[in-house]
């Protein structure tokens, strides 16, 4: 509202001044009686609410200077019109069709506006698409996302490696970060989380603690310098060559 209109607390008759901006309310195209419509049942207000000469008054019935300064406080942080973490928009025309671009994300509210695409309509927020949308929406989201931005640098990534670390990022519902806060730092291996970040704390803490490495991993193998248990490293082969037959077939 404090967008819409100026508010001020009238301490001689104890109420609530709200005076709305009239070049602002026109450009928006609200009259000045839905907007107290709007305050009172955004705010949930059971005051008495009158409108007299373009100024909007709020009366408290068991009225005090704090009654009266909450009040004020409450109208000016009530969101009457548009969506509140969307600061801006940009609106472009695409291949005859309307594209609006925002700065600021809020998906369920998005979604919920007559008019939008549900099938079309995204966000980059990648943990509220999962909350939205669930954790297979959030999924797809970050294989995407990868995608775009590996793309932007010229790169090219087989899209079944982005699906992979999706799925590594996802697979226990809700998306973990690859760093020492998320997947790197929850390893079994001791060294295989020193070998990301931190590496002191981690070395430190696993003395402390008594943990052991059983070295089942790449990274930690490769730091003791000893061949990783994986591909050609997890058989062991001994080739034994067949002796050449003698002259005569003997």
């Amino acid at each position: 509202v404090s967008q819409l209109a100026r508010i001020s607390t009238d301490i001689t008759n104890l109420r609530v001044l709200v005076e709305p901006d009239a070049k602002v309310l026109k450009a928006r195209g609200i009259p000045i009686a839905e907007l107290a419509a709007r305050i009172k049942k955004k705010g949930r207000l059971k005051h008495k609410m009158t409108v007299e000469a373009g100024v909007i008054i709020l009366e408290e019935e068991d009225v005090s200077f704090k009654k009266l300064y909450l009040l004020e406080d409450k109208v000016s942080h009530l969101m009457v019109d548009g969506i509140g973490n969307i600061k801006r928009a940009i609106v472009r025309k695409e291949n005859n069709e309307f594209v609006i671009f925002t700065e600021g994300s809020d998906l369920k509210a998005i979604l919920e506006v007559p008019g939008i695409d549900p099938i079309r309509t995204s966000t980059n927020s990648l943990h509220e698409i999962a909350e939205v949308l669930g954790i297979e929406a959030g999924r797809i989201a970050i294989a995407i996302e990868l995608h775009k931005t590996l793309s932007e640098q010229g790169l090219s990534v087989d899209h079944r490696h982005n699906m992979l670390v999706s799925d590594v990022m996802t697979n226990t519902g809700s998306i973990q970060a690859i760093g020492r806060h998320g997947i790197s730092g929850s390893k079994v291996s001791v060294l295989a989380r020193a070998a990301f970040e931190i590496t002191s704390t981690h070395l430190l803490q696993a003395g402390l603690t008594g943990e052991t490495d059983v070295l089942v991993g790449v990274a930690e193998n490769i730091i003791v310098g000893q061949p990783v248990h994986l591909g050609t490293g997890a058989v062991s082969a001994i080739y034994k060559p067949r002796k050449k037959k003698k002259a005569g077939g003997k």
